[in-house]
């Protein structure tokens, strides 16, 4: 069976667990703490960052598009019949997704309301990108079936979603396309299954505590975004 070394707020670890249980292939999780990696994991991980995949093999597999490749190589993809430019438009569209993970991650833990408007800026132009590119008369990003681009986008939308229902804030904010996007692929329920069962209770104790978006809890916050709104 397949091994995902994971940490558990990871969005890299959850576009991969999402993939697998997307096609619904078995694996089991090990969780490790960052701030006290063991020796075992950095003989495995030469960038020591999660995630890793052993696969049956034994052999540890690291960096999340790798990753994401050999899943679709040794399992085949969510989609079939694919033309090679549709496949390249959907790792780009996917890697924009990757790209953005650690800046969600800066603008969730901004600690003032200043450094938050900064950052989201940066984070608002992948998500504008992305509405741009979405279409109402389809349910995900591309079709009615979800695809690897979907999966991709899952834990910023999830994390977003997360952060609106415990604040009021949304990431999301004047996206309508985005904001129908992310309540179709939550209604799939891949974000749950993706993810720890205390993934919330962690995400909320690391970004909702001494930081901007934990004072939203307690005064109406609203987006600040000059791309905001029109």
């Amino acid at each position: 069976m397949l091994k995902i070394v994971s940490f558990t707020i990871c969005p890299f670890v959850q576009r991969v667990t999402a993939t697998l249980e997307a096609k619904n292939i078995p694996y089991k999780i090990e969780y490790i703490s960052l701030k006290n990696k063991p020796q075992w994991f950095l003989d495995i991980s030469p960038n020591g960052q999660v995630p890793v995949l052993i696969t049956e093999n034994n052999t540890a597999l690291f960096e999340s598009d790798a990753i994401i490749e050999f899943i679709e190589d040794e399992y085949g993809p969510l989609e079939q019949g694919l033309t090679n430019e549709q496949r390249a438009l959907d790792r780009a569209w996917s890697y924009l997704a990757a790209k953005s993970y650690l800046p969600q991650c800066g603008t969730m833990g901004s600690k003032d309301k200043d450094t938050f408007i900064q950052r989201e800026e940066s984070l608002r132009k992948a998500f504008t990108k992305a509405e741009s590119q979405l279409s109402d008369k389809t349910l995900f990003f591309k079709s009615d079936t979800i695809s690897r681009v979907d999966i991709a986008w899952l834990p910023l939308l999830h994390r977003a979603a997360i952060i609106k229902d415990h604040t009021g804030y949304d990431l999301l904010c004047c996206l309508p396309k985005l904001q129908t996007w992310q309540s179709t692929l939550l209604k799939t329920g891949l974000a749950e299954k993706s993810v720890a069962p205390d993934f919330i209770d962690k995400f909320t104790d690391f970004y909702l505590t001494n930081t901007y978006l934990a004072s939203c809890k307690d005064q109406q916050c609203s987006c600040q975004s000059s791309n905001c709104c029109a």
